[in-house]
């Protein structure tokens, strides 16, 4: 079963159970990987009117994984901003929605496990210094993906680079 096949699933299992968190934020991730299907483009036409096209493509599982980390990713820039603000009401409502959608990402790795693997890249690609940054980070990257945040990759990279 896809991923997409999943949510929906779960949100008329949500639906018949009567939970409002999951319900609510199965369907704002429905409606995120929706979004994403869908491109928009302006085009000129012939008499040089401006013309607006929609075109519709599926998500593979892996671009379905990538929406929902991205929204995992805006629950948890909300926690904090919330935190900060005093909130705990919008903090709980928050960190309730994180829990639902960590459910369907794969699990978040340790710095020590995000450590590894890049030590064990830069050996793969040979970097000798922060000049070879770029091309550590473009082999890392895929590999982690959904697994760790980029900003923490990014950081582990440059500290073993540098020294």
């Amino acid at each position: 079963m896809s991923l997409k096949d999943q949510l929906s699933e779960d949100l008329k299992d949500a639906m018949r159970q009567q939970d409002d968190v999951r319900k609510t934020t199965v369907r704002l991730a429905m409606t995120a990987i929706k979004n994403a299907e869908v491109t928009v483009r302006t085009e000129m036409d012939e008499s040089g009117a401006t013309v607006t096209i929609a075109a519709r493509t599926e998500l593979d599982d892996d671009g379905v994984m990538a929406v929902l980390a991205k929204e995992a990713k805006q629950r948890r820039d909300s926690i904090e901003a919330f935190k900060k603000a005093d909130r705990q009401d919008l903090v709980d409502k928050e960190s309730a929605e994180l829990r639902v959608l960590e459910a369907y990402l794969p699990e978040t790795m340790s710095r020590d496990d995000v450590m590894a693997a890049a030590k064990e890249t830069i050996s793969e690609v040979e970097a000798t210094g922060p000049s070879d940054k770029g091309k550590v980070m473009k082999a890392l990257m895929p590999k982690l993906a959904g697994r760790a945040e980029g900003r923490e990759i990014n950081e582990i990279v440059t500290e073993l680079l540098a020294s």
